[in-house]
């Protein structure tokens, strides 16, 4: 790194106390995390430091106003003890796009990338073998400065920390398209992993959990006539031979799995379509018996299929058919994450051995 970084290593690991068989996601860290903290209008000198809670002032800008943006991304080990990332420009880059959405200074992309393999390197005990295991890495800036007037903070804190995970979803996912609550108007925040974006969906989701539905498929803002994405997955349908997604805008994020299956799905000489998708076109295209398939994508899940789903007062099943688009795709992506086949893309990353 162009930038120093100070080093502050733990004297003995946790890593002992983890029971890897029985891991709940997202909430068991590894020893070490990444801070970088943003003042009098630079990025100061990084660390790597112990795990540990932080010390905020009740007046910190996040706390009033939301100025969060983060990303997820997964390390995977492979038969030979070598770590990898997936296509992590992509989120260094996706990031400072959030970033500038909420008026937040950007990270240098090269210090992102340095700084995140060499705290995975650190911890790098932590990223177990095996297909569904892995390290999630969740790199994320905040709004740190004191002060509670209704402005862009001038103090920023940036941190990466990790944790180790197996699958992500347990059992069979059904989901509700939104007729009345929405995820992100035009021109708003919708396509920036902004934090306010996920906390405004949790009430309407535990709205239709209670009627038995996983997950929400988000319906445009102005006529709910439109399909965008789920709660933390991007949409595909496979309708006839064609594999359909919508186009991302301003209201739906860019997913970096999204845009990676797309170029298999090209690779593998599967038909892809990215077009406006209507709500009526789907329920059509179920009725008729050419929905085949719907399936989410996401860093999370990789591929999630969705076996059932609910309009208004109808519910429907789409159960998974013998000759899956969703399950060859998770193959052949997981073999690319886990280096167990070529990659044709340079999708890989590597961290350490």
């Amino acid at each position: 790194m162009d930038m120093p970084l100070h080093i502050n290593p733990v004297k003995t690991s946790n890593i002992d106390a983890v029971d890897f068989d029985n891991l709940a996601f997202g909430s068991t860290f590894t020893d070490h995390m990444f801070v970088c903290d943003y003042r009098n209008g630079a990025w100061e000198t990084p660390q790597i430091v112990p795990y540990a809670p932080m010390d905020m002032s009740p007046a910190a800008s996040v706390l009033h106003y939301g100025q969060a943006v983060f990303e997820g991304m997964k390390a995977f080990k492979d038969d030979n003890n070598g770590v990898w990332l997936f296509r992590p420009e992509q989120n260094a880059k996706r990031i400072n796009h959030s970033a500038k959405r909420l008026a937040i200074p950007t990270f240098p992309e090269a210090h992102f990338l340095e700084g995140m393999k060499k705290l995975i390197s650190m911890d790098s005990q932590w990223v177990k073998q095996g297909l569904g295991n892995s390290l999630y890495v969740r790199p994320f800036v905040f709004a740190s400065g004191a002060g509670v007037q209704a402005s862009a903070a001038t103090e920023y804190r940036f941190m990466i920390i990790c944790a180790p995970v197996s699958s992500y979803y347990g059992g069979e996912v059904r989901v509700k398209i939104a007729d009345h609550y929405s995820r992100a108007p035009q021109g708003g925040t919708g396509y920036a992993k902004a934090a306010g974006n996920y906390g405004g969906q949790f009430y309407p989701t535990q709205l239709a959990n209670a009627e038995g539905f996983q997950q929400i498929i988000w319906t445009d803002a102005a006529t709910h006539e439109y399909i965008e994405e789920a709660g933390t997955m991007n949409l595909f349908f496979r309708i006839g031979d064609t594999l359909l997604t919508a186009p991302t805008s301003d209201s739906i994020l860019d997913g970096v799995t999204r845009k990676s299956i797309l170029d298999l799905a090209k690779h593998l000489g599967i038909k892809t379509e990215v077009r406006p998708i209507r709500v009526d076109e789907l329920l059509a295209a179920k009725k008729s018996g050419e929905l085949l398939e719907i399936f989410g994508s996401g860093t999370a899940v990789v591929v999630q299929p969705i076996i059932g789903f609910g309009y208004k007062d109808e519910k429907f099943e789409t159960p998974l058919p013998e000759n899956s688009l969703a399950l060859r795709l998770k193959e052949h992506l997981m073999d690319i994450q886990y280096n167990k086949t070529e990659d044709p893309f340079g999708w890989r990353f590597k961290v350490c051995d």
